[in-house]
């Protein structure tokens, strides 16, 4: 069974996040530690990602706001054929965050790479972090099946959303879509190879 990782933003999760109410309810959850929650720098941030895939082998993940973006960073690295699904909650745009926490954040320009796992945004009409339309773009450049929960702000504790078990049916439901689609990849890896075998004999 898969493990689940736990990936919070900007400061973490703090407690009374839904975050951390999952890794209290979910015995296969497992939160990734970063080293500096408040001042968040991609190449380290990633790297802890990357250690803690290391060490699960095939995980889920279920990511908060930067978390999300960091998630999304690995969507041309090695380690990303080892992530089953994807759970992005509230991600958010790396200029609004920049301008709303000046100086906290080192992330680069916001990933627009197509996702090479399953995954599911769920989104707000009313998040400060991110417009519904940037939301809607970002997840077409994913390739993200998305989520609107209507005005529910940044889906925080802040936005009144602590124990949230809707979000454990919503990694469930994921699960199911990415346990379709694995056949349907495999089969297109193997006509790959034969399309590389048969160009290499002409």
């Amino acid at each position: 069974m898969a493990k689940t990782l736990i990936i919070p933003g900007l400061f973490g999760s703090g407690a009374g996040h839904w975050q951390r109410h999952w890794l209290d309810d979910q015995p296969r959850a497992a939160l990734v530690e970063q080293d500096d929650w408040d001042h968040p720098v991609l190449e380290r941030w990633r790297e802890a990602l990357e250690q803690a895939i290391l060490r699960h082998g095939v995980v889920d993940v279920v990511a908060h706001s930067l978390g999300c973006i960091l998630v999304a960073s690995l969507a041309r690295r090695p380690l990303a054929r080892q992530i089953r699904s994807a759970l992005l909650v509230a991600p958010c745009d790396l200029d609004v965050t920049e301008r709303l926490h000046p100086g906290s954040i080192e992330f680069g320009a916001m990933p627009e790479q197509p996702l090479p796992f399953p995954s599911l945004i769920v989104g707000s009409l009313n998040d400060p972090y991110m417009s519904f339309d940037r939301l809607r773009h970002i997840s077409t450049r994913w390739g993200s099946r998305l989520v609107d929960l209507g005005h529910a702000g940044h889906i925080n504790v802040a936005s009144g959303f602590g124990r949230w078990s809707r979000g454990y049916d919503l990694l469930t439901v994921l699960n199911g879509i990415a346990r379709r689609e694995q056949p349907q990849a495999n089969a297109a890896q193997v006509g790959e190879k034969r399309e590389s075998r048969a160009a290499a004999g002409r």
